[in-house]
Order: structure tokens, then sequence, then C-alpha cells
């Protein structure tokens, strides 16, 4: 006979304290998950969120009863939210707003500095950010009504910021494609980050919108390693996939950008320059790269995965992210939290900066535009006869 094993404690972490204390109680608290159970995921473990009142582990206590638990599925709830614009302030970034048709994202990548958000909605950042995610089926209609709201005015909306716009669940629910047809409608500029092959889907749209310069794309390639994409990017596209969507995307007339993003040193940074030749033979005429970064839960969940996966590589990886954020694992200073301080980030940077001169990169920057905008009708409301 088989009973329940689990063991609750007080999480020390109800109000958000300190990011140093936060990381020692993450380290108290994690407890790998058995490989079946995660088999297809990113995350190691499943600690609970970082303001919950108790933190439950799971654990052996002798009976096998971690056998009859099943593994992790993909849930879809519905988020109802009021609005769907974000806006931000951050001067690291080039747009003031953003949309998130999902919270979650199923692409599971291990490092992803969106994690943390899931801890706000009572979640794990591990597991729970990959397999319970939240759509929003209202964004399209959402959106339309934002645009159409007099003292709106438009500046490019970025899509993909913090979650994929084209994980899986979106071949299902084609939340991104009713948001497009709005933007189309409206001329609104949109930029595009995605690590998904399904972003091809929707070229009809984007290729119109890209003839009167209001849609680019950016496709993230980590790494041209198909294993090492794998591990870290347990469901995103391969990365001959993402270099053939760029290449479908640029020869459609879109204009297209590889996201060299997250850089990590000592495991994926000497792909850099072979990264960019492949893009740049994929038809890809701009390129950014961004350095990894590990805010609050996601330090843990990314040592755990190096240490399960390249555990001879885990003492360098960590010695130079030291070194390149003030002898720290994460530094959120304005200014350095994208590229990183210190000789290796520098060299990385200027590595980045030779290959893009040697294989024309950046040479011209696509520039969105506003000029089309046209606001949407309100409901209800009454046609100008002029």
């Amino acid at each position: 006979m088989s009973r329940a094993s689990s063991v609750t404690r007080r999480n020390p972490t109800v109000t958000p304290p300190p990011a140093s204390a936060l990381a020692s109680s993450f380290t108290e608290l994690e407890v790998t998950i058995d490989r079946e159970r995660r088999r297809g995921r990113g995350a190691q473990s499943n600690v609970s969120g970082r303001f919950e009142a108790e933190a439950r582990t799971a654990f052996d206590d002798g009976w096998q009863s971690l056998d009859d638990l099943p593994p992790f599925k993909t849930t879809v709830a519905v988020d109802t939210a009021r609005k769907v614009i974000t806006r931000n302030d951050s001067p690291d970034i080039g747009f003031d707003r953003s949309i998130n048709p999902y919270r979650g994202c199923e692409h599971g990548c291990v490092y992803c500095f969106a994690r943390p958000t899931h801890a706000y909605l009572g979640l794990s950042p591990g597991l729970d950010f990959e397999s319970k995610l939240f759509a929003k089926p209202d964004a399209p209609a959402l959106l339309e009504k934002e645009l159409a709201a007099e003292g709106y005015e438009p500046k490019m909306i970025a899509i993909g910021t913090n979650t994929d716009p084209y994980q899986p669940i979106e071949r299902g629910s084609g939340i991104m494609r009713g948001i497009l047809e709005v933007l189309e409608r409206a001329s609104h500029p949109v930029g595009i980050v995605t690590k998904s092959a399904l972003v091809t889907r929707d070229i009809d749209i984007l290729a119109r919108m890209a003839k009167r310069n209001l849609a680019k794309v950016a496709i993230s390639v980590t790494s041209l390693d198909a294993r090492l994409a794998r591990s870290m990017e347990p469901r995103a596209s391969t990365p001959m996939r993402r270099l053939e969507a760029l290449r479908k995307l640029s020869e459609a007339g879109i204009p297209t950008t590889v996201m060299v993003a997250p850089v990590i040193p000592a495991l994926n940074d000497s792909e850099i320059e072979r990264i960019l030749d492949a893009a740049a033979h994929a038809g890809v005429r701009e390129a950014n790269y961004v350095l990894l970064r590990l805010p609050l839960e996601v330090r843990d969940l990314f040592r755990e995965w190096l240490m399960a996966s390249y555990p001879d590589r885990y003492r360098h990886v960590f010695a130079m992210i030291r070194d390149m954020r003030n002898g720290r694992d994460y530094d959120s200073q304005w200014g350095t939290r994208m590229k990183g301080a210190g000789p290796i980030a520098w060299m990385i940077g200027r590595r980045f900066e030779i290959a893009c001169e040697r294989l024309g990169l950046n040479r011209k920057r696509s520039k969105l535009t506003t000029d089309h905008f046209a606001r949407p009708k309100r409901s209800g409301q009454q046609l100008s006869l002029f």
C-alpha cells in the first residue's frame, strides 16, 4: 500500500526579501523531479513560488509512492485580462509597449528570464512555468479596443519579449494570428521575437505588413548543436528549422533579425560566428545578442540543469558568469544587464561586432513606421460624414 509522501515547510520568502536571501531559500527547498515525470521538459525541479506561505516538496518515504505520480502534462487555463498592452520604461530595450498572448511557455527553455513571473500566480517558476499555461483568447478584441481609444498614440508593439507567442499551443488557439489581423487592419507596426518555425504560418499577413514597413521578425538561435538545443530548449523548434524559417521570412520580404540569445560562456559562446554565418546565408541582414541572465529562481534552475547535463563545465561556466556580473550570479543594473561588464563580456561583444562586419550584418537597420495608423472604430461609434 502506498501513501502520500510530502513535507510541508514554512516558506521564509512570503514577502519579497533581498535577492541573496531568495537564493539561499531556493537552494534549501529544491528537489529534483524524476526524469520520467519531466520527460520533454527543461527544468529539473518544481520548487514552490517565493510568495507562498508554505513550501511543499515530494520525497520518497520508502513506499515507492513517487512511482504513482503522473508525468507533467500541459494544461491551459483562460487568462481573463482586462487589458492586453503592457507598458515599460526600461532604457535597455527599444520599445515601450508589448503584448504577451500567453503566460508560461511550453518551450521550456531552462534559462528563461520570464520564469519568475509564474510565482505571482502562486505557481512554481520550474516545471509549472512550462506545463501550467494561461492563454488570453480575448487578446485580439482587447487590442482592438485599446487601439480605438482616443488618447492612444501608436508606436511599435513588441510581441514575444516575455513568453513565446508561437509556442506549441498557438497552433490550436490562433491567438497570435488574431492579434496580427487586428494590427494589419489598423496599420499598426509590430516587432516579433520567437524561437518557433510556426511564425511562417503567418507569412501572408506579415509580408503584406512588411511592404508598408509595419512588421519585422527576430528569431533566436541559441546553438547549432541539436543535442544542446534540445536539452536547453526541449519544445522549441530545432536550430535548422529556425534557420529555414528565417530564410522563408527573408524571401517573403519581411525584415529578419537573428538573436544569438542567450550567450552562455563556456557553453555556446564558441558558436557565435557560426550562428551569424548560417543566418547571413539564410538572408538575414540584422543581428543582436544578449548575455545569459539569471534573475531570482532562474539561477538555481539553470544550475540544476547544468549540473545534470554538463557537470564538468559547472564551475567554469559560473566563474565566467560572475566575472561578467561584477562578482555576482546576476546584476540587474540598467546599461549592463543585457551585455555584461568586464574583459570577458567585452571580448564577446567584440567578436560579435567583427563577425557582423565581415558578414555585412547591421549595415542598415529596418525602421517601422506609424504613418499609416488608422484608429479602429469603437463599437457603436457613428461614422464621420467628412
